[in-house]
């Protein structure tokens, strides 16, 4: 047990370290874009800003799922990566089917990845308002 919980909170670690720097990018990318086009003055723009954002998001949790699926290779409870990867995606969006299961020694690392995907989504959903009210379609004092 001690195992999976040490596992499991290097792979937390390391996704929290991911999302860190992906956010630091995504941020300073959208400031750079809007500096050099200042298309964020038009509905279109704003728009293109927040698809922009949205699609930044995805990518930064495509590359967490990720790490947890090649974990899950790497220590064998999965044959394939793209087992893994299913496996990993459904945990970590805490979705959860249930049609694969790991072993005994290691389902609290699936539960670990859960509640890492939970608090990651949520962060990237707390980012996603604050830029929507900043840069996009939302902006305070536009609609509201």
């Amino acid at each position: 047990m001690l195992a999976t919980l040490s596992l499991g909170t290097a792979v937390i670690a390391g996704t929290v370290l991911i999302h860190t720097v992906g956010l630091i990018v995504l941020t300073r990318s959208m400031t750079a874009i809007l500096r050099w086009l200042p298309f964020h003055q038009r509905r279109f723009g704003r728009t293109s800003a927040m698809l922009f954002i949205v699609l930044g998001l995805f990518a930064i949790h495509t590359v967490e799922v990720w790490l947890w699926a090649a974990v899950y290779l790497t220590i064998g409870v999965s044959e394939t990566f793209e087992a893994a990867l299913y496996f990993s995606t459904t945990t970590f969006s805490t979705l959860g089917y249930g049609d694969m299961v790991l072993g005994e020694e290691w389902r609290l690392l699936g539960s670990l990845e859960g509640i890492n995907g939970f608090l990651l989504i949520g962060w990237s959903t707390a980012y996603l308002v604050a830029a929507s009210t900043r840069h996009g379609p939302f902006r305070l004092g536009v609609h509201f």
